[in-house]
């Protein structure tokens, strides 16, 4: 009777699993050569998916420069910011902070396109930013050792950048929304904005800086795991998401996959053994609530 419901539920899962698998392959290859290896391998999956489909001649040469413009901002700056912030300040504290997209998204719809802001979006925007806020600042016990949960160089250079990434993820949607709403294919769509980001990473790892160089050798085992990451995430969570879409509420289904910040705290607690911190936990409920208003305000 859910099955939609359940679809965008398990979307979320993915994202959530995602993160922890992820974590260990960025911070051994470094954000920049994870991502490029990441959305490489994404990007030949979707081209084939694509290629099967017949569904490339949805797209118009018309359509092209909005395309790409939303995968550089999107997916290139944005993704590359999301691992940066992953290698500084870890999972949980990523996800409660990409989290921030959702209202950005809408506050941006409203200053931009003149989308109509409701009040219950503006007091979920509200929420969900106190608790991002609650979930950093009170999210860890000084009992968690976990290397997880430990902050790598200043605190408020992670916050940024995790900020930068949910603010490239709004905007590269925001440019992507009129093209979707033609009824183009978003697998399509999703294979050439993955495509142009990989085509960044690419250049810029080609470029004479050691910091944008793999900070590690390749391995099997990494890139096994890089690509289960790309697969489950992109893949799964993408074809999930968008099976939800096709037959549930709008309002409902957002709010749904918006769960993955909560979904995320007892998978922590499997895999490091350690409690997460009421203040985790309070601030991810905070940030379903607030989802909740935005989507369906």
């Amino acid at each position: 009777m859910f099955i939609y419901e359940f679809a965008a539920l398990a979307a979320a899962l993915t994202w959530a699993m995602t993160g922890l698998i992820a974590a260990g392959p960025a911070a051994h290859l470094g954000a920049i050569a994870f991502n490029r290896i990441r959305m490489a391998i994404v990007f030949v999956m979707l081209a084939v998916y694509a290629i099967v489909a017949g569904t490339w001649q949805t797209i118009g040469a018309d359509q092209l420069p909005a395309i790409f413009a939303s995968g550089f901002i999107g997916i290139f700056l944005g993704d590359t910011a999301l691992f940066l912030t992953m290698n500084r300040m870890g999972p949980r504290r990523t996800a409660i902070l990409f989290s921030l997209n959702a209202p950005m998204s809408v506050l941006l719809g409203w200053l931009l396109l003149g989308e109509y802001l409701s009040p219950s979006a503006l007091i979920g925007a509200l929420i969900t930013f106190g608790g991002v806020v609650l979930a950093i600042a009170f999210g860890k016990r000084r009992s968690q050792l976990h290397q997880w949960e430990s902050v790598k160089g200043p605190l408020w250079a992670g916050i940024l950048l995790g900020l930068a990434a949910a603010l490239a993820q709004s905007i590269g949607s925001l440019i992507a929304r009129p093209v979707m709403e033609t009824g183009v294919d978003p697998v399509a769509v999703s294979a050439l904005r993955v495509g142009t980001a990989a085509l960044g990473l690419t250049l810029l790892m080609r470029l004479p800086v050691q910091r944008f160089q793999p900070a590690n050798p390749l391995t099997w085992r990494v890139t096994s795991l890089v690509a289960l990451s790309g697969v489950l995430g992109m893949g799964v969570g993408m074809t999930l998401i968008l099976f939800a879409l096709s037959g549930g509420e709008v309002g409902i289904i957002s709010t749904l996959s918006a769960t993955t910040p909560a979904l995320q705290l007892p998978l922590l607690w499997w895999r490091t053994k350690e409690i997460p911190a009421p203040g985790a936990w309070a601030g991810a409920i905070l940030v379903i609530i607030g989802c909740a208003l935005i989507f369906n305000g």
